[in-house]
């Protein structure tokens, strides 16, 4: 049985390690790459296909942030899950739950519309950080959340 955890101060934000690692890192690889690819690439190519390597290279690095750039911050008026593509705002009152499924690539937040959005700031495969930051979202939703209507029957 797992130990209750207290929630955490506000604002705080989880965001994963490796993922962001891997990301940025990736990016860095292929932005100096293609700048060096651009350098020596041989006579055939010209200025034009050496400037579209390196925008191409950006591009990629582009994406790449996507992927870096997902967390999860709550404050005192609600919770904000910006995932690659998509950034989602929501009050206390419209949150309910959150979960974290062994095996799933990160936690879901249920919400009082019927709605669940995947939450790629706390991703499953950091396996105990993971844990920790779902507990302490939980914590959170509790005492915050809809799930609190504070008359609570025994």
């Amino acid at each position: 049985m797992t130990e209750p955890v207290n929630p955490p101060p506000l604002p705080v934000t989880w965001r994963p390690v490796r993922g962001r690692f891997v990301a940025y890192g990736s990016a860095a690889v292929v932005v100096i790459g293609a700048i060096v690819m651009a350098i020596f690439i041989s006579e055939p190519f010209m200025l034009p296909d050496k400037l579209a390597i390196v925008v191409f290279g950006c591009a990629i690095a582009g994406i790449l942030h996507l992927l870096g750039r997902v967390r999860v911050t709550a404050d005192d008026e609600g919770v904000t899950v910006v995932n690659a593509l998509r950034t989602h705002r929501y009050d206390w009152p419209q949150v309910l739950d959150v979960t974290l499924i062994e095996g799933e690539p990160w936690a879901k937040i249920d919400f009082s519309d019927g709605r669940t959005v995947g939450a790629m700031g706390i991703q499953g495969s950091e396996k105990a950080r993971a844990r920790q930051a779902t507990a302490e979202l939980a914590a959170l939703i509790h005492t915050r959340g809809e799930a609190h209507t504070g008359d609570e029957t025994p």
